[in-house]
């Protein structure tokens, strides 16, 4: 009974009827950099869900659903994320990012550096802090997440785009069965391949694999993953957290015994249904939720 009274604001959030349609926004109106056509697959954007006014806290995530570098999870790993977030006050920007085969690195990151440059240069007009914008990926999209959190710059005080002159640097990050190690025995070779392609420089390999580029510097960042993942391994996350810790970078991480990869919030399962409270409690202490 204790574990479905943890479920009960989760389903409440994921049964409220999303609007006909929300606003999306083109993260490079006149194109995107090496875009090969001008097809919707060719147009990173961000798909909008606002916190209902009422209950705002000023805070905003970047979302990123998984699926490998070579589809979009949008349902499970997008659209329920953000309406969950939008329950707690959150405003939340789903990311449709460029993937295989059509395209490869640095595509991807490109569009997620973007989207967190996008939404903190519009933060006044969104009803955000700029200090308070994080990003969440599942997956492959926690590896791209993973990628912004250690590879953000400043921005270009010179620019003539104002984008692209605030920083990429997310203040949070969120991480769900990540794909993080591209040198290890618990590589997803898939995300690897559609990533960065057949024969992959070996320089670029090791500075996307995440665990290896973390510094003091790593926003803070909270991990959950399962021990029976069988795609994505829990060592990913283990990595991860260890080189966090041993930078000094504060992080919080929930591995379960039981559950396959891909669970999003887990909305029908009493026991991994509980992982997003747990969530919850750290973006709390952490003062993202007043």
């Amino acid at each position: 009974m204790k574990a479905l009274v943890w479920l009960l604001p989760l389903a409440a959030a994921l049964a409220q009827s999303p609007p006909a349609q929300r606003k999306v926004e083109l993260l490079w109106p006149d194109g995107a950099p090496g875009a090969v056509g001008a097809e919707a697959v060719d147009k990173p954007n961000l798909t909008l869900y606002p916190a209902p006014e009422k209950g705002a806290v000023g805070t905003a995530v970047v979302v990123c659903p998984g699926g490998g570098y070579g589809f979009l999870a949008k349902d499970h790993e997008g659209d329920q994320i953000a309406r969950w977030l939008n329950s707690l006050g959150i405003s939340a920007y789903v990311l449709q990012y460029r993937i295989a085969p059509r395209y490869h690195y640095p595509a991807p990151f490109l569009d997620a550096t973007r989207a967190m440059r996008f939404v903190r240069a519009h933060a006044a007009e969104y009803h955000i802090s700029p200090q308070r914008i994080g990003i969440w990926g599942f997956s492959a999209g926690g590896h791209l997440a993973s990628t912004v959190g250690t590879h953000f710059d400043a921005g270009d005080a010179n620019a003539a785009d104002p984008i692209d002159r605030v920083s990429s640097r997310p203040d949070f990050m969120v991480l769900a069965y990540p794909v993080i190690s591209f040198t290890t025995p618990y590589t997803h070779r898939g995300s690897l391949h559609n990533l960065l392609g057949d024969h992959p420089d070996p320089k670029l390999v090791e500075s996307l694999s995440n665990e290896l580029q973390v510094t003091p510097q790593t926003p803070p960042a909270f991990l959950f993953h399962t021990d029976e993942d069988n795609g994505v391994p829990a060592e990913n996350s283990v990595l991860f957290f260890l080189a966090l810790r041993k930078a000094g970078v504060p992080a919080e991480m929930h591995i379960y015994e039981r559950g396959p990869h891909g669970v999003g919030l887990a909305a029908t399962d009493a026991v991994l249904g509980t992982w997003p409270a747990r969530l919850k409690d750290w973006l709390d202490i952490r003062g993202l939720l007043q």
